[in-house]
């Protein structure tokens, strides 16, 4: 019998599962707990847990990771150029640290604006090249013709060896900030994503599994690795990919939606007829608005390990991730007796970093350039957790709580502190870790709110219950405030919210929520049976799928009575061409979409034997039985995987 090998690297877990290629059966799992910065550890610890015999007869393997979705809402993403140019001007509350617009640019036949200022790109290329890991770049109206980008990336690739993405790569979509936006984080992600891959890629070989290697990417599609390891980009966002798919799989429902409870976030999404919702602007992750072609979710940054603290006698969750108290000392035992010192911090010190449960260790990364506040504080620290009285108050000299902030999105430290999972512990609803060192935590906190621990672990859970129902009524009621919803959910009406499709959870402990969620909800909610490998089952779910746009377009001149076509213009992905006619540019639109799908099926890995290319068209004319002034053709192929589950 043949098997397939799904393997889902998430911020807490890193999970293995294998299914059957006949029926699709799920014949065993394995969860270890994902290991950075070196993930190969985490991924054969999971690996290692499963019988040996299913992997000897793999012939597919296909891997999804959140830790791009993750890195975002977390704010921990590597530093990266921004440089914008003509009018895509970067806005005055962004926090985006090297960035530079210059004039150049085009417009929306792809004719020349202004000429590229490239001594200005060049200088700001020298000025950050020792404080960036990539750049980004984005041109206005670059998806008609993206001279100016590659003139950026020529001179990047000059005067350095860092990575560049484009906008022009990533969508064809108008909007040049919101491209470089998407260039921008996608940079950001470029050695994250690199490290993964190459991770699974070296164990595979290691465990000398002979199969096809494949990524699931962010709209639900699959990608051979080797493609997706020469363009990384494309791979991001695949963790609310891969939780859609596994959910519908598990469940059996074609049509639902689902809600997935991850360590950092919970991502909404649904799934209609076997396919995934696509979003038509673009992904949300957090604040940041992309361009990039995923599936239409919601993602907050409340999860199982987000950290629970303290403020003005409020609980806070999030928005970062910690490990659990409850894990934690599991490995470091000795947290249990710091806890029980009850650290002295006065209420006007208290921050997110300033936590009487919160401990910080280096992650084992070796630092680069420090300044010397954050060469003073990392020295403080070493592999064993400390208090923060052990950092600050033993100390003559206080750094600013903004130094710590820096070394965490370094990823130089790693941090311990109390989670919605330790308060399932102690409420009794979860039981997988050492539920005495989350009862210490959680009777610490109390004292700063001046309630019981079992309340204070109450109102955590009801919280990210209610953050669930809320992501989900809004993920579903389009259009509608976000307030208005969230008023309906916690007003005491005779009418509430119900959504008319099942509801399916995933995520470790979500059957602690079913119930909790059920009362701001109405609907049929089901945690299927592997809920907590689903994502690993969904990435073994997906298809080849490319979507593409050509568009052919009148260029017009002005005649003493009306507008002339003088040429049609067709721009597809990474390039333009005129014709002297329509017919003849909507026959070359024709050929370059169906090529340019074949052709990524090629480099995807996939049998271009089984590919199934669909095109619509759309017309844009001054008047019936007229030559379109604009014609737009929507491609979408579909191919099949070699060795596929039977789904």
């Amino acid at each position: 019998m043949q098997y397939s090998l799904g393997i889902d690297a998430g911020g807490t877990y890193t999970d293995a599962v294998v299914l059957s290629n006949t029926d699709g059966k799920v014949m065993q799992t394995n969860k270890a707990l994902t290991t950075y910065p070196d993930l190969i550890h985490g991924i054969r610890n999971a690996l290692d847990g499963l019988d040996q015999t299913f992997l000897a007869n793999v012939k597919m393997v296909s891997v999804s990771t959140t830790l791009a979705t993750n890195t975002i809402l977390e704010n921990t993403g590597y530093p990266v150029g921004l440089i914008l140019i003509g009018k895509a001007n970067v806005p005055s509350d962004h926090k985006i640290k090297y960035s530079i617009q210059v004039s150049g640019g085009h417009n929306s036949a792809g004719n020349e604006v202004e000429p590229l200022n490239i001594r200005s790109v060049e200088e700001f290329i020298l000025k950050v090249k020792d404080n960036v890991s990539a750049f980004a770049v984005s041109s206005y109206f670059s998806v008609r013709n993206p001279e100016h980008e590659l003139q950026v990336k020529d001179s990047i690739i000059k005067f350095t060896d860092l990575p560049v993405v484009c906008g022009h790569e990533l969508s064809q979509d108008l909007g040049a900030y919101d491209r470089g936006v998407t260039a921008y984080l996608n940079a950001q992600l470029i050695p994250i994503a690199n490290q993964f891959m190459v991770a699974v890629t070296a164990e595979i070989r290691r465990r000398n599994i002979e199969a096809k290697l494949m990524m699931l990417k962010c709209d639900g599609s699959v990608v051979g690795i080797e493609e997706a390891l020469r363009k990384p980009i494309e791979s991001i966002f695949s963790g609310p990919a891969a939780s859609l798919l596994g959910a519908s799989h598990l469940s059996g429902f074609r049509t639902c939606a689902v809600v997935d409870v991850g360590g950092t976030s919970t991502d909404v999404s649904m799934i209609s007829e076997g396919l995934p919702e696509i979003s038509n602007s673009g992904a949300i992750v957090g604040k940041w608005q992309t361009k990039v072609k995923a599936l239409k979710m919601e993602t907050s940054a409340m999860g199982g390990d987000s950290h629970v603290w303290m403020l003005n006698h409020e609980i806070h969750i999030g928005p970062r991730r910690v490990m659990p108290l409850c894990l934690a000392a599991m490995k470091y035992p000795e947290i249990k007796e710091k806890l029980k010192m009850k650290q002295t911090i006065l209420r006007n010190q208290i921050g997110e970093n300033i936590q009487p449960t919160k401990f910080f260790m280096t992650s084992g990364k070796k630092p680069d350039e420090l300044s010397p506040e954050e060469k003073d504080l990392f020295k403080r620290l070493s592999e064993r957790p400390s208090s923060v009285s052990e950092i600050y108050w033993n100390e003559d000299r206080m750094p600013s709580p903004m130094t710590m902030d820096m070394l965490i999105q370094k990823r130089l430290v790693k941090t311990i502190g109390f989670t919605p999972t330790d308060a399932l512990h102690v409420l009794g609803e979860y039981d997988q870790w050492d539920a005495e060192a989350a009862e210490i935590g959680a009777e610490v906190l109390a004292t700063f709110t001046g309630i019981d621990k079992l309340k204070l672990c109450s109102n955590v859970k009801e919280q990210v219950a209610f953050n669930m129902a809320l992501n989900l009524a809004a993920f579903l009621l389009e259009g509608v405030d976000r307030e208005e919803i969230k008023n309906i959910i916690k007003g005491n009406f005779a009418a509430g919210i119900k959504v008319k499709m099942p509801v399916v959870l995933l995520g470790g402990p979500v059957t602690a929520y079913k119930n909790d969620l059920g009362k701001y909800i109405e609907s049929i909610i089901v945690v299927p049976e592997h809920s907590s490998v689903g994502n690993a089952v969904g990435a073994l779910m997906g298809k080849g799928i490319k979507r593409l746009e050509v568009l052919v377009k009148a260029s017009l001149t002005e005649s003493k009575y009306n507008l002339k076509p003088e040429a049609y213009i067709v721009f597809y992905p990474g390039g333009r061409r005129e014709f002297s006619s329509y017919t003849e540019a909507l026959e070359h639109a024709e050929k370059i979409g169906a090529e340019l799908v074949m052709e990524y099926m090629s480099f995807s890995g996939l049998d271009n034997s089984k590919v199934k290319i669909d095109m619509s068209r759309t017309d844009i004319s001054v008047e019936d039985g007229i030559t379109p002034l604009e014609t737009k053709l929507d491609f979408l192929g579909v191919g099949i995987v070699k060795g596929e589950v039977n789904n």
